[in-house]
């Protein structure tokens, strides 16, 4: 199998942590130009660092914010001219709205959270999708949750975003595959990541336990008893990512130790 990604550009958002820089380090081993997004330059310049680099590689940085879509496609429109760079692989991938019931939620957070994820993701799609379509190949992966399958209780606004974004995603899979580009989502169960453990933390205040038994209990929902780490997440990204995948288009591929009760 085909897992080299050299003269690939490869975009990765969220790459300082978790699932985004599992993938970044995977890429970066297998060849690829990496462009790591998020919004902490610091913490990206510490990361790209650390990344592989067999001397031929061209590893970027560029600190963006989600939450401010309109920003983020200025500053990333800016990137790629001044770069003159082509973008062959994006891997969408951001952290989740803050947890909670939808019936106690207001607008003001449907709002941020479909900035964050479904324009965010359709700006950087923009700024892209013209050169994809020239060169007649591309991949898009969208790392959401295994929400899109079965809503998952208190997080409402999350549930409902990471919806809009599958769908986005199914259409555009719809569309662009005559293109040789095609668009699939990642769809991660409780992974070790910062965002579960705030997830973690919030459960364990508002049900007076520690954060341990919270912990454990995710864990025994799941069928393997355990809890997954960022790697086995990327690794299912990296595939859909590679010439392996080259006729999958269009899925919602659960990582998550086969917790999701429905097919």
């Amino acid at each position: 199998m085909d897992f080299n990604f050299s003269n690939k550009n490869i975009l990765v958002g969220g790459a300082t942590d978790g699932i985004g820089w599992a993938c970044s380090k995977i890429f970066a081993s297998m060849g690829g130009n990496v462009i790591m997004l998020s919004r902490n330059i610091d913490k990206l310049n510490d990361r790209f660092s650390q990344l592989q680099n067999n001397g031929t590689q061209n590893h970027k940085v560029v600190s963006l914010d989600y939450t401010m879509p309109d920003e983020l496609e200025i500053k990333l429109q800016n990137f790629i001219l001044e770069n003159q760079i082509v973008i062959d692989i994006i891997i969408n991938n951001t952290g989740g709205p803050p947890g909670g019931k939808l019936s106690d939620s207001n607008s003001n957070e449907l709002i941020n959270a479909f900035n964050m994820h479904l324009v965010s993701f359709h700006k950087i799609l923009g700024l892209t999708l013209d050169e994809m379509k020239k060169r007649d190949y591309g991949r898009i992966i969208n790392v959401i949750s295994t929400s899109v399958k079965q809503p998952l209780n208190g997080l409402g606004v999350s549930n409902t975003i990471r919806g809009a974004v599958a769908n986005w995603s199914k259409t555009l899979a719809n569309e662009l595959g005559q293109f040789n580009i095609t668009v699939n989502n990642i769809l991660p169960g409780a992974t070790n990541t910062g965002r579960l453990n705030e997830i973690i933390s919030a459960k364990a205040k508002k049900m007076n336990a520690s954060e341990k038994t919270i912990s454990d209990g995710m864990a025994n929902e799941v069928p393997m008893k355990r809890i997954a780490e960022p790697y086995e997440v990327a690794n299912a990204i990296v595939f859909l990512a590679s010439k392996n995948a080259s006729y999958i288009n269009g899925i919602n591929l659960p990582v998550d130790g086969g917790r999701t009760k429905s097919l």
